[in-house]
C-alpha cells in the first residue's frame, strides 16, 4: 500500500517518532517495490521508486535539520 507524500511543511510539524515512522513506511514500501521488480513481476508503478526516494530523502532532511541524525 503507497504511503502518501507529505509535504515539506507537514513533515516539519511531526514529531520525532512520527517522522521515524514515516521513515519506516516509506523504506517498507521502497523495499517492496525492488522486491516486485526483481521478482519478475511487471513494473506497474515505475514512478512510485522516484516519489518514495525523494519523499525518504525528505524526512531524513527534517530530521537531520533537527539534529535527530548526526
Amino acid at each position: 500500500m503507497p504511503v502518501r507524500n507529505a509535504s515539506l511543511e507537514e513533515l516539519r510539524k511531526m514529531s520525532k517518532d512520527e517522522l521515524q515512522e514515516k521513515l519506516r513506511q516509506l523504506r517498507r514500501e521502497y523495499f517492496d517495490l525492488r522486491s516486485k521488480l526483481s521478482a519478475g513481476a511487471p513494473p506497474e508503478q515505475v514512478h512510485r521508486f522516484k516519489m518514495v526516494r525523494r519523499e525518504i530523502a525528505r524526512v531524513l532532511t527534517v530530521m537531520r535539520e533537527r539534529g535527530y541524525i548526526a
